[in-house]
């Protein structure tokens, strides 16, 4: 350690009170992280990229400050899918403060991992409640049991009116309209579950008919459009 001649020749008066860092909720205890390896908690958070053209979830759980599970969703960018499958393989086994300072290869996954951090080194995590934590393999409930990300897809314009493409259920096929043309229901297909049935050797035509459902009022309607031709 260097010292300046002026600090040299200051005498020595005691700091007084020094409680130490304020004990944060992890994992079911109060602790009063001042390592690294302090940190434990699984958390979620949102990137951006500079020119907000995409966004990226990522889905975190920290062992003793260890990343054990990472999971990545990204949404806007063609690039960014590329830059998550890197990330995948970057992430887990480092330390968050590795992590923090590892180029991510995209702006939004590298701002995402600034915000959790943020959210960990504070206590606020998902788990900071739960009695050791959550176990690695956690983050794939997010997916549900299908393991695809949750989306939804709306587009729609001032002169033609709105446009359901993808909802939570599944790809939408067909909006259904009551008389006045208001949306009272739609019929969508499960493509995780589609495809799973088709792995599992199901004729491709009845996987389709097996994952395909309807919402709302759908028999009701006076009218079908699909959404995307029509």
């Amino acid at each position: 350690m260097i010292y300046t001649k002026e600090i040299e020749e200051m005498c020595i008066v005691n700091k007084g009170a020094n409680h130490g860092p304020a004990p944060i909720p992890e994992e079911g205890k109060w602790v009063k992280a001042k390592d690294v390896t302090d940190i434990s908690g699984l958390t979620h958070g949102v990137g951006w990229c500079a020119p907000q053209q995409g966004a990226c979830k990522l889905t975190l759980n920290i062992k003793e400050g260890i990343i054990q599970e990472a999971l990545i969703e990204c949404i806007g960018c063609s690039g960014m899918t590329h830059s998550a499958a890197m990330a995948g393989e970057i992430l887990t086994g480092k330390t968050i403060l590795e992590a923090l300072n590892t180029d991510l290869v995209c702006d939004a996954i590298n701002t995402a991992m600034r915000e959790l951090f943020l959210q960990i080194v504070y206590g606020r995590s998902q788990s900071a409640f739960s009695e050791g934590g959550l176990a690695v393999g956690s983050g794939l409930e997010d997916l549900g049991k299908n393991i695809r990300s949750q989306v939804a897809t709306i587009y729609s314009t001032d002169l033609k009116g709105p446009r359901y493409l993808e909802i939570a259920e599944g790809y939408v096929i067909e909006q259904a309209l009551d008389e006045e043309n208001n949306i009272i229901g739609y019929k969508y297909v499960n493509l995780g579950k589609m495809l799973e049935l088709i792995k599992a050797g199901k004729p491709h035509k009845d996987a389709f008919e097996e994952a395909s459902g309807t919402y709302g009022r759908y028999d009701e309607a006076v009218k079908y459009i699909d959404p995307r031709h029509e």
